[in-house]
């Protein structure tokens, strides 16, 4: 372990492959049925390896039909499977998909590729508003 005075790496902070390549965090998709809209949370590297997970997440999302936000704050890394994802969902959805709290890596691609032009890029996300299928408001009443 590091003590942050020492010259010497820590390795347990870059853990490493057997070829030597530092292994980053694994890619994960979520959705999140809301009452007025669908969810996809991103986390991870966004890479070839989400590729089937991606592609389910917009299968599912184009079938409920609600309007799209992406939540990408937990990206660490987006190779071209995740712009490809991000345009496929811009063109399928009958609405424009918000992507929330985009990292700078991701709003570098998302410049890059003009991909953002597609897409309304929102800093801050209100939590609260988001409302999970099944899931009472906060003043306690059910919903219908």
């Amino acid at each position: 372990m590091g003590d942050g005075n020492s010259s010497i790496p820590d390795e347990s902070a870059n853990p490493t492959d057997a070829g030597g390549r530092v292994v980053g965090e694994p890619g994960a998709v979520h959705v999140i049925v809301g009452t007025d809209r669908t969810r996809i949370v991103l986390s991870g590297e966004v890479d070839a390896d989400l590729g089937p997970e991606l592609q389910e997440a917009t299968a599912e999302a184009e079938h409920v039909g609600l309007p799209i936000e992406v939540d990408a704050h937990h990206v660490t890394f987006m190779d071209s499977s995740g712009v490809a994802f991000l345009a496929r969902l811009s063109i399928r959805s009958q609405h424009r998909v918000r992507l929330l709290r985009v990292p700078p890596t991701v709003r570098f691609l998302l410049e890059v590729t003009r991909i953002g032009e597609l897409l309304d890029v929102v800093e801050e996300d209100d939590e609260s508003a988001f409302q999970p299928v099944g899931d009472a408001p906060a003043d306690g009443t059910p919903t219908p």
